[in-house]
């Protein structure tokens, strides 16, 4: 094994994980041919990746990408077909009873919360699985339902709360134990948009005092743009992107969306190459859409200045969502 691989809080070295998958048979001269093979498809493709203590990490990809077999394979549920994983200096399949002490694993599809019970009464299972000491259970149980805002209804059988509060309550779960690595997949779907700023707002305020690393999957890029500073994309089990949210901007979106606002409203301002559309907020902006690569960015602010009433101009960065799909696009493929 390589001597950097412990240098990082997170050390993958090209995993690589297939399944057998159903194969349609062919009839030949009245027998089935080829029912002894077996098929196979490629769900994580030699990846290699390493993040530090104190990470936020959007794990991006349409579905059958090889998120969630990636995240499994992080989380030990899993073991790849090959590749080395070493994580806090352990391996997460092989050393799992010591392992799992010191991660929290969300995944959207599956509960830990018993659906008759209470979040009170998993709470206290728990408790007893990670022989939790009583003075730190009660301030992570007090610090981690004020943070989620889960004391409301701590108490009440699970069946008759939100979609939104059942998974704030399934959040609370995975911190119980004081964990240093969490992993999230798919965790915010079916919430609101207030119960998702809840959430992000908890990750973010963990990330920074407890110095908390997270891995999120998410089909909401609003949860990836509100949480994670670098992203991984990941297409048909190969990592085609792996940096910050910032870099991704330059290096692949062209477009980019200028507000502008005026000392009075404007009809229509007319730039070549520039789309202009009303300000949904403000009466007296407008939004400027243009390609940089078609644009002289300095003759049309010099333009702007001398022909309209200018008094103010901010640059807005092109949505995630937006770069995400132009990248597949490119790619004739479809997020």
């Amino acid at each position: 094994m390589s001597s950097h691989i412990n240098h990082h809080l997170i050390s993958v070295e090209n995993i690589s994980k297939k399944f057998k998958r159903p194969r349609s048979f062919k009839k030949e001269n009245g027998f089935i041919k080829n029912i002894f093979q077996r098929d196979y498809k490629k769900a994580v493709d030699d990846i290699s990746f390493q993040i530090d203590e104190g990470e936020m990490v959007g794990l991006i990809g349409p579905n059958g990408a090889g998120k969630t077999v990636t995240l499994k394979m992080l989380s030990g549920i899993l073991r790849p077909d090959k590749g080395n994983i070493v994580i806090a200096g352990l391996n997460p399949y092989k050393d799992r009873k010591k392992y799992v002490a010191g991660i929290g694993v969300v995944f959207g599809q599956k509960s830990q919360i018993t659906y008759d019970l209470t979040p009170l009464d998993t709470y206290g299972v728990l408790k007893s699985i990670y022989k939790i000491p009583d003075n730190i259970y009660q301030d992570n149980l007090e610090r981690f339902c004020d943070l989620l805002e889960v004391g409301g209804y701590i108490s009440q059988p699970v069946y008759s709360v939100s979609m939104g509060q059942k998974v704030r309550a399934e959040l609370v779960c995975a911190l119980l134990h004081s964990p240093k690595i969490l992993f999230l997949d798919e965790a915010t779907i079916g919430i609101d948009v207030i119960g998702k700023e809840k959430i992000q707002k908890c990750l973010r305020e963990l990330n920074k005092s407890d110095k908390l690393t997270m891995i999120f999957t998410s089909h909401d890029m609003k949860d990836i743009e509100n949480t994670c500073d670098r992203l991984m994309i990941i297409d048909e089990g190969k990592m085609i992107y792996d940096g910050s949210r910032e870099l991704l901007c330059e290096k692949y979106s062209s477009q980019r969306i200028m507000e502008v606002e005026f000392e009075k409203p404007q009809k229509d301002i007319r730039l070549d190459n520039v789309i202009c559309t009303d300000s949904e907020n403000n009466p007296m902006s407008k939004y400027l859409h243009y390609n940089h690569s078609d644009v002289d960015y300095n003759e049309m602010i010099l333009k702007l200045m001398n022909e309209y009433p200018v008094k103010d101009i901010s640059i807005r960065e092109p949505e995630i969502e937006y770069i995400i799909r132009e990248i597949y696009k490119k790619n004739g493929r479809n997020l």
